[in-house]
């Protein structure tokens, strides 16, 4: 629940900057943000929900 609460604050931040800096209009942010709740509510969602906890997984073991 925490990465996915963390992914969504991340990618609400990075949406309202490219929105600011005029490299995205609001129509395709509304369409993005549109595509994505429909999204979750598919079949797909466990999939990309597993793709990106193990991501998420991945980045946190390397070591620098």
């Amino acid at each position: 629940m925490v990465i996915s609460l963390s992914a969504v604050l991340l990618l609400a931040i990075v949406l309202v900057v490219m929105i600011r800096s005029k490299s995205i209009k609001v129509g395709p942010a509304i369409v993005a943000a549109l595509f994505g709740f429909f999204l979750a509510s598919t079949n797909m969602a466990p999939s990309v929900n597993r793709f990106l906890t193990s991501l998420a997984d991945t980045i946190n073991q390397i070591k620098l």
